[in-house]
């Protein structure tokens, strides 16, 4: 039976770790909630990131409410590396029980004018994860895939390469026995770096007028911290080859626009439907089968059940 503290005394390796979800990830990771870590690395290749988020958690103090921060560059570490690089990669991963693999290329417009970078990152990335854990025979327990809700019917690089991440992961479960390979997709998270909702801030700070590509586009909308829920969920509940998607409403862009707005009378323009963009986002295909909870669903693939060798 698992421990009711899945990540007590764990080794975990945050890829792409300084990113938005990464960070918040950490600092979830560090409260204890879900068992104090042995370790914890934070694996990217941005080394002005690294700094600043070192410099961030030295400067916090001993404990708080919720965390016992003690020799916090003991239990912190970072690390700087590509998922790119296989050999970098396999290194990282030899000290690790659980990784959460959030390291990629998300921004629409960038992986649809370098499509072949967004390959290497997020489906390369991937491949080499599961190559480093297969080849090495190495003891990492759980691998968490960090996906998105453009992975489902993809008609944009972004979403056909987190496709693939999701497919190269959970296949990945045949054939390595000690790990437990499972995905996590959800919508956009709020306040990320390069999302909507920061440059509607920014829109209105100005007073020039806001942008929306279509009056009638819908996005998933969550926070960081629901968005940690969800990975959590899964480490805690989750079993081999399934994706966790969290239950979120969907939400109209101009709608978001007018309440960022607030009593603001600011002109909005339509600007058009960007490469790559849906008007309407799906987290589930028509043709998936889920598992229905309160909180979310569970994706099951054939591979969910493979047991050990």
């Amino acid at each position: 039976m698992e421990s009711v503290k899945p990540l007590e005394n764990k080794r975990i390796l945050v890829t792409g770790g300084t990113g938005s979800l990464g960070q918040t990830l950490v600092r979830r990771l560090l409260t204890g909630e879900l068992g104090r870590p042995a370790k914890i690395t934070v694996y990217s290749r941005d080394e002005a990131k690294q700094h600043y988020m070192r410099l961030d958690y030295m400067h916090r103090k001993a404990a708080t409410d919720d965390v016992i921060y003690q020799n916090s560059q003991d239990l912190l570490s970072f690390r700087i590396g590509d998922v790119r690089d296989y050999a970098a990669l396999t290194a990282a991963l030899r000290d690790a029980d659980v990784v959460f693999h959030a390291a990629a290329l998300k921004q629409v417009p960038s992986c649809e004018y370098f499509p072949f970078e967004a390959v290497q990152t997020n489906i390369g990335g991937a491949a080499n994860l599961v190559r480093a854990i297969r080849e090495n025979d190495l003891n990492v327990e759980k691998v968490i895939g960090i996906s998105t809700d453009k992975a489902c019917k993809p008609i944009n690089v972004m979403g056909m390469t987190k496709a693939l991440q999701e497919r190269v992961l959970i296949e990945a479960n045949r054939d390595c026995a000690r790990t437990s390979f499972m995905c996590v997709r959800y919508g956009n998270v709020i306040a990320s770096r390069g999302s909507i909702v920061p440059l509607f801030v920014e829109q209105v700070q100005k007073g020039e007028g806001m942008t929306v590509t279509l009056a009638e586009m819908t996005r998933f909308l969550l926070s960081l911290d629901s968005a940690v829920d969800t990975v959590f969920e899964a480490v805690t509940k989750g079993k081999r080859g399934q994706t966790f998607v969290p239950k979120v409403p969907a939400a109209n862009i101009v709608d978001l626009a007018k309440a960022i707005m607030g009593d603001k009378e600011i002109p909005i323009t339509y600007t058009g439907i960007r490469p790559g963009e849906k008007v309407h986002e799906i987290m589930v295909s028509s043709c998936a089968t889920p598992m229905i909870s309160s909180r979310l669903c569970r994706l099951s693939t054939r591979h969910a059940t493979t047991t050990s060798r």
